[in-house]
Order: structure tokens, then C-alpha cells, then sequence
């Protein structure tokens, strides 16, 4: 049923070496029987019915699925195994109007989660109720409720019950930082009246997921992404990838680390007697691995982000959601230093991807000002209590995203934020909207306190 084609009547793909070895197809949504094509739509349907109870095939590149659908239609193009395959391509790969469309997976658990914090920064949750409750079912509804089969630790997987991806449930893959996000978001709905928001989750799935987070520290008191670290790092000098940096083992980032420890905090605050001591001595040594791995500068790096900006926000976050402020912590009046030292003229803040590749702080072409990376940096300098001591900076910052809001309300799309092992570069469009909405939402309630 399915050609794969660039677009209507355009090219077909072509490889290097000329699709030696390999099939090429075109996309035709007509093609098949109409019995065919509804019995499609049927199995679609289904899956999105019940993507939360039955484990479908998942993430589609992550899990080289396109390979296992084809060798499924070579084994046999009509069994069901490749039909379920089938249905989920439209997830992944769709026409455009200017071509071919694919994406590996979706970031829904991680935008949500920030949608979320950036909605209650506003203080409109009466007025967004709905959305907050839409949310916060999907939230529930993502959380891994299960740890990978079999015996899973000899085949050196990690557990992942009470774990969230990056994605939805049914990717499976858990992830420490979205853990953490996921667990933090579903407190904060947790203290919004159930009639806005729903019911909150039960409190085992609470402690299931701080049993995933405390679980990935590392012995530097950082956390890694996706499991502990267990390889040695000469591993990377036999990397099989010309283009990535450090994608070969697990090792710690700012962002998982920081992650870890506002969800832990929170927990704390709203569970004090669940395993105290174990998160007491866990957010205590990941505070002391942040301080540590500051740059001289005041800055960190950003390895999921573009890129100091990003960083240095995750670390200004988590230090100050475990009771560091400006006035007692060194660490965070240098990363105050550092950001108020790369303000543009403009008032707004703005980092070039070459960042990431070249770890030198690099402003856009023509000073450019960000409107995201603005709002990262507005967010660090509000959370580690810049006000208090010159609100200018903030002010400045501020009217850039203000005047830059269009006419529906949108904001618009600029440079990409996200980065991916130093080199790649990933497109999170939400960002434009969630990251101003949230500086101008702390800024309110914060600087203005309004």
C-alpha cells in the first residue's frame, strides 16, 4: 500500500550510491483495496484507544522499526505483525507541503512537562483549568508501569517502573530527567483543587518514580540520562559515529542532575518521612557535583540545549529549589555575573549552536537576540534572586519578549534551542511559546509581585 515519495509528483529519494542494495518506495494513500485501507485506519484506531494498556510496536527509529516492518512484509506482507507496523508510519513520516516529513520520536512527556510549570508560573490555572486537567490525565497516563521482562538486569537494563520517557508510555525508554519532570509536575497538579485538574496519582506511583530517580546517581553525585553509568569513558575513542561527541556511555549532565533534584526537593517538602535520609544525602551530594562543575566563567554547559544559556538555567534551577539563593551561595552570584555579562544591547539574550561544538560562549550573527534563550536566562537570573539586588537586567529582558508577542499571540519561530551529543541540533517548537509565557509568569510573581 504504501510508495514512498518526496512529494506529489516530485523526485524520488536518492542515496549516494544509487539505491544499491536497498528498495525505494512511494508514498500513495489510495493504493489497496478500500477493505485494506479501512482495516488500516481500524488497527490505527485501536492502537490510539489503547496505546496505554497495550504495548504496540513503539518508538518507530529508536526501535529501527521501518527495518522490522519491512522484514515483517518480507516474511509476510498480510500477517498482523506487519499491519500493526503499518499503521503506525502516518505517526512518523507524512507529506507536507514542502515534502517529506519524519520524525524519530516525539518529546510529548518533556513539552508537557514544561507546559505545565509554565502554566502555573502564570497563575491562570482557574482560567486554563481544563488544559492543567488534559495534562495532567495524559501524565498519569504516561508513567511506565512496569519494569522490562524477563530478567532484565543480566541483559544490563535498568528498571523502569514508575519511570516516564521522553515520549509516551509506550516508548518504554526511561529517562531520569523526565522521570523527575514527570514526578514534579504530577505534585505540583497534586496541590490544584481536583475539580480543575482530576484526581492525583496515588502515592506508590509517587514513590515508584523517586525509587527510578534515586536509583540513577552516579558516584560524582551527578545523574546520567538513561541508566547508571557502567562503562569506562576511553569507550568514546571507539565510537562508531563520525558526526556525535560523547554518545557512546552514560555520563552525568547538568540538566538530569538539576531534574533530579527539584523533583526530589518537592517530594521532600510534600512527603517528608518517604525515605528522608536516602534523598536528604542524594540532593546533598548532587548540590555539591553542580557547584563543582561550574565553569570559571559562572556558566554551565548545555547538553541538551543550545547551550551555556541552557545549562547555566538548569543549574541556577535546581540550586535554588534546594534553598541556595543569592545571597548565601557564591555559585549562584557568579551565574548571575555571567549572564548579565552577555546581555546583548538590545536587552534580550542570544547563543549561537556553535556553543555546543566549539565550547565557546558564541553569540548569534549580528547579535541576535533569542526569544527563548532570552527567557532561559530571565528565568536563572529571577530564580537566583537578581532582583533583589538590581532589577534592571530583568526589566530589560522582559520588554524583549513583551514586544515581541504577535498580533494572535503566538511567538515566533527563531534560531533552534535543542542539541543533541554536542553536534545535532533538535527543534522544539514549542519552546517559543512555553519558555516566555514561564519568564513572564516567575517575573510577575516574583519581581512585580503581583
Amino acid at each position: 500500500m504504501w510508495k514512498l515519495k518526496i512529494a506529489e509528483d516530485g523526485p524520488w529519494l536518492i542515496t549516494v550510491n544509487n539505491h544499491v542494495g536497498r528498495q525505494h518506495w512511494e508514498f500513495d494513500p489510495e493504493a489497496g483495496t478500500p477493505e485494506e485501507r479501512a482495516h488500516v485506519e481500524w488497527l490505527r484506531q485501536e492502537f490510539k484507544k489503547n496505546r496505554f494498556r497495550v504495548k504496540q510496536s513503539s518508538d518507530l527509529l529508536m526501535r529501527m522499526q521501518i527495518l522490522s516492518l519491512l522484514a515483517c512484509w518480507v516474511e509476510n506482507p498480510n500477517s498482523e505483525v506487519h499491519k500493526r507496523h503499518l499503521a503506525r508510519v502516518p505517526d512518523y513520516y507524512w507529506i507536507a507541503e514542502d515534502g517529506l516529513k519524519i520524525q524519530s520520536f516525539g518529546s510529548q512527556l518533556w513539552d508537557t512537562a514544561f507546559a505545565v510549570q509554565a502554566i502555573i508560573s502564570s497563575n491562570l490555572t482557574d482560567e486554563y483549568g481544563p488544559t492543567l486537567g488534559k495534562a495532567h490525565d495524559f501524565i498519569k497516563a504516561s508513567q511506565v508501569q512496569h519494569n522490562p521482562s524477563g530478567n532484565f538486569t543480566a541483559m544490563y537494563r535498568h528498571i523502569s517502573k514508575g519511570a516516564w520517557t521522553f515520549t509516551t508510555q509506550d516508548q518504554g525508554w526511561q529517562v531520569s530527567d523526565c522521570t523527575a519532570e514527570g514526578l514534579k509536575c504530577a505534585l505540583l497538579l497534586s496541590q490544584i483543587p481536583p475539580d480543575l485538574v482530576g484526581e492525583k496519582m496515588e502515592k506508590e506511583q509517587l514513590y515508584d518514580a523517586v525509587n527510578v530517580i534515586l536509583s540513577y546517581q552516579s558516584n560524582e553525585g551527578g545523574f546520567p540520562a538513561w541508566e547508571p553509568q557502567r562503562a569506562y569513558r576511553f569507550l568514546e575513542k571507539i565510537s562508531s559515529t563520525e558526526f556525535f561527541e560523547a554518545d557512546v556511555v552514560e555520563m552525568e549532565y547538568v540538566e538530569c542532575t538539576s531534574s533530579a533534584m527539584q523533583g526530589l526537593a518537592l517530594f521532600r517538602k510534600l512527603y517528608p518521612k518517604h525515605r528522608r535520609s536516602e534523598i536528604d544525602h542524594c540532593i546533598s551530594r548532587a548540590v555539591s557535583y553542580i557547584e563543582e562543575i561550574q565553569n570559571l566563567d559562572g556558566s554551565w554547559y548545555g547538553n541538551w540545549g543550545v547551550c551555556y544559556t541552557y545549562g547555566t538555567w538548569f543549574a541556577v534551577k535546581g540550586l535554588a529549589a534546594c534553598g541556595k539563593t543569592y545571597h548565601n551561595s557564591p555559585t549562584l552570584r557568579k551565574a548571575c555575573e555571567f549572564l548579565l555579562s552577555k546581555q546583548l544591547p538590545n536587552g534580550g539574550w542570544g547563543e549561537s549552536y556553535l556553543s555546543c561544538r566549539n565550547k565557546v560562549y558564541t553569540n548569534l550573527e549580528g547579535n541576535r537576540a533569542n526569544l527563548v534563550q532570552t527567557a532561559w536566562a530571565l528565568l536563572s537570573l529571577i530564580n537566583a534572586g537578581q532582583a533583589e539586588v538590581d532589577a534592571g537586567p530583568i526589566h530589560r529582558g522582559i520588554k524583549v519578549l513583551i514586544n515581541s508577542q504577535m498580533e494572535d499571540g503566538d511567538f515566533p519561530q527563531q534560531e533552534i534551542t535543542g542539541a543533541f551529543f554536542r553536534t545535532g541540533l533538535l527543534n522544539y517548537s514549542a519552546y517559543r511559546n512555553i519558555f516566555p509565557i514561564w519568564a513572564l509568569g516567575d517575573y510577575r510573581r516574583h519581581v512585580l509581585r503581583a
